[in-house]
């Protein structure tokens, strides 16, 4: 989708939530999160692009297709945190949000200590 269609999709879906909040609130959620979802699959093709991207500059710089992988989730994990966090912080769940990130987080920490064991591995090498 265009840049265009996504802004007027999203500014409308904002509206009509708006629109639900006063009367019944839980229905201006439920928009809310079924835009969300709509935003979330047309951002897909986007991110499919990225990560073709990454591993192609993986092939040109010879790099272990395991640390490309790894950075392909990472991406995910992030994404998919941020997205989680909002709908939650749109909800009024804040703590909720909070958590999510905070597990986002750890997520992307727990993935990068393979490599950063591996980069002070070389390094140490260097120095001997």
């Amino acid at each position: 989708m265009d840049m265009v269609q996504i802004g007027l999709i999203g500014a409308a879906g904002a509206l009509l939530a708006v629109q639900f909040k006063s009367g019944k609130a839980e229905y201006g959620i439920y928009i809310s999160i079924a835009l969300s979802l709509i935003l979330f699959f047309s951002v897909l093709e986007h991110l499919r692009t990225v990560v073709s991207a990454v591993r192609k500059l993986g092939d040109y710089i010879r790099m272990d297709q395991a640390y490309v992988g790894t950075l392909v989730k990472m991406m995910g994990i992030t994404y998919i945190a941020e997205f989680s966090s909002s709908i939650c912080k749109d909800a009024g769940y804040q703590t909720i949000a909070a958590q999510i990130e905070i597990f986002g987080k750890l997520s992307v920490l727990v993935l990068s200590m393979p490599v950063l064991t591996a980069l002070l591995g070389t390094i140490q090498d260097f120095l001997t």
